[in-house]
């Protein structure tokens, strides 16, 4: 699975002018499954996402995490993470998880977050999403998890 996050002040989507998700000091994560991808990178990757120490503690080291400081999770699907740009100049998808796939997964990823997590909020799945967003730092992460196969 692909994760892009950005530790944010503020964000929210909206969906034909309707807010579907909004959070206030947290982290952004637009989430990609990709082909060959199971629950267990899911895991792997919100693991990863709620433990990364990418919020400043009292000395203003990144030292600590959306769960210390007890911020928002955003998640957002965006399955354009698997861009292949390789060859031309038109972007590939076809490591992408097939829309079916792809939406079992985001659904068992956040399903997974709020069980793990006190506030989680989402986007909707392959929905035209307009993403508002105020970075803070800015700090942006890419975050990639390979299949345990290729790991």
């Amino acid at each position: 699975m692909i994760s892009v996050i950005q530790r944010v002040r503020s964000a929210r989507v909206e969906v034909e002018g309707r807010i579907t998700g909004r959070i206030e000091q947290g982290l952004l994560a637009l989430v990609c499954a990709e082909r060959g991808d199971s629950e267990q990178e899911a895991d792997r990757l919100l693991a990863k996402l709620l433990k990364l120490r990418i919020f400043q503690d009292e000395a203003g080291k990144m030292n600590c995490s959306v769960q210390d400081v007890a911020g928002g999770l955003l998640v957002v699907s965006q399955f354009t993470l698997a861009a292949d740009t390789r060859g031309g100049n038109r972007p590939s998808f076809t490591g992408a998880a097939v829309p079916e796939e792809g939406r079992r997964l985001y659904e068992y990823f956040v399903d997974r977050a709020r069980q793990m997590h006190p506030l989680v909020q989402t986007g909707e799945f392959a929905a035209d999403m307009q993403v508002h967003l105020v970075n803070d730092g800015p700090v942006t992460i890419p975050l990639r998890i390979e299949p345990a196969a290729l790991a």
